[in-house]
């Protein structure tokens, strides 16, 4: 069933019936679940059960990478490729390989949080099976969304229905992929 469909989609119509939703799927034991709403609301990422992203991970490799890169780049071009002497300073310098250093490990870890916030959210995604549907336009408006995956171990069609209208979920509609 995971290949045919994407999930089930039900709407709510204020923020304290998709939060208490949410808690409800997530005590049913789904994984595999979303909640698109027009405004943030307090609290759903803690019933969402989000965690510290690794975006920060990819900036801190991508940052020490650039600056023991251009720290050993200086170091190749000053004291072994083309050593230099000039007033019997040292060929190469901390010090003075330092600005150019950091700098570099600024720009690499603003790729690496470029790079991270890409490969971790999927991006590019050219098509979402959810942009198919015509009431989810109103994801951006006034109405909130609780999506099951398909992909979800528990995720039966039936069962999954039977759950979204319990909670009070209204035009619950098959997604397919």
């Amino acid at each position: 069933m995971t290949a045919k469909y994407y999930g089930l989609m039900a709407e709510f119509d204020s923020p304290a019936a998709i939060l208490g939703a949410a808690e409800k799927v997530r005590a049913a034991g789904y994984r595999r679940w979303d909640v698109f709403t027009p405004f943030p609301i307090h609290g759903l990422d803690q019933v969402a059960g989000f965690k510290n992203s690794l975006v920060g991970w990819f900036a801190l490799l991508f940052g020490g990478g650039a600056f023991v890169a251009t720290m050993g780049l200086i170091w190749f071009s000053n004291a072994f490729d083309y050593p230099l002497i000039v007033g019997g300073k040292p060929m190469f310098s901390p010090p003075m390989s330092f600005v150019p250093s950091y700098i570099m490990m600024v720009l690499g870890a603003a790729v690496g949080a470029f790079v991270g916030m890409l490969a971790l959210n999927g991006l590019p995604r050219l098509h979402h099976p959810l942009l198919q549907k015509a009431r989810f336009a109103l994801a951006s408006r006034d109405k909130f969304f609780l999506v099951i995956g398909a992909n979800d171990l528990k995720f039966s069609e039936t069962e999954t229905r039977r759950l979204l209208e319990s909670l009070g979920g209204t035009h619950i509609e098959l997604v397919e992929a």
